[in-house]
């Protein structure tokens, strides 16, 4: 299998895992929490491992295809992308929210460095996922794609917004926009390695 079909089918796993983890996991609300809450507690090493080897696969299939992805600027994107994700695995968001059980329904005042990192590696990802497919709709050359990726590069982009501001506001719907705004941008990414493969 090539690093191109490891790489989609790694952007299609994450969602999976994430979904059933959510689903199956004590305490932990899908709807209410986000992603990233998934690598605290007993269970967090998958979460964890999720993070690394989706982003580890994504930045190797954006290295070895190269140009092959559309053009060279959507390789380097789509490559933050994969590295961002293997950060917001390598650096925890702190307990918060009443996740795992017995944490303070709150968010803490202050939070701790690693926390700060993946935070920041977050808003990369998040990023990183509507510029590729704005870059996307002006490099590649069929309809099709120029299409699908500004449809993928508004929904990305207004999901960004709407959960930073659900998040802000400690929405008991967070989660679930977050959740969404991720299978649209991870399916979209999954299926460029397939094109470009």
């Amino acid at each position: 299998m090539s690093s191109m079909w490891v790489a989609a089918v790694s952007c299609w796993a994450f969602v999976v895992v994430f979904l059933v983890d959510g689903w199956t996991r004590h305490g932990y609300s899908s709807v209410r929490q986000p992603v990233s809450a998934l690598a605290l507690g007993r269970r967090g090493w998958l979460q964890t491992v999720n993070f690394l080897v989706c982003g580890a696969a994504i930045t190797t299939g954006a290295l070895v295809a190269g140009a092959d992805l559309g053009n060279g600027l959507l390789a380097v994107v789509v490559g933050v992308f994969g590295v961002a994700l293997v950060a917001s695995g390598a650096f925890r968001m702190d307990p918060m929210r009443g996740y795992p059980p017995g944490t303070p329904d709150t968010t803490p005042e202050d939070t701790s460095w690693h926390h700060r990192l993946h935070d920041h590696a977050g808003a990369v990802v998040f990023t990183a996922v509507p510029v590729s497919a704005v870059v996307a709709t002006i490099a590649l050359p069929e309809l099709a794609w120029k299409g699908y990726s500004g449809v993928t590069a508004f929904l990305t982009g207004a999901g960004l917004l709407v959960f930073g501001q659900a998040w802000e506001d400690d929405s008991p719907r967070a989660g679930l926009v977050q959740k969404a705004t991720i299978a649209v941008g991870w399916l979209w990414v999954g299926l460029l390695f397939v094109r470009a493969a």
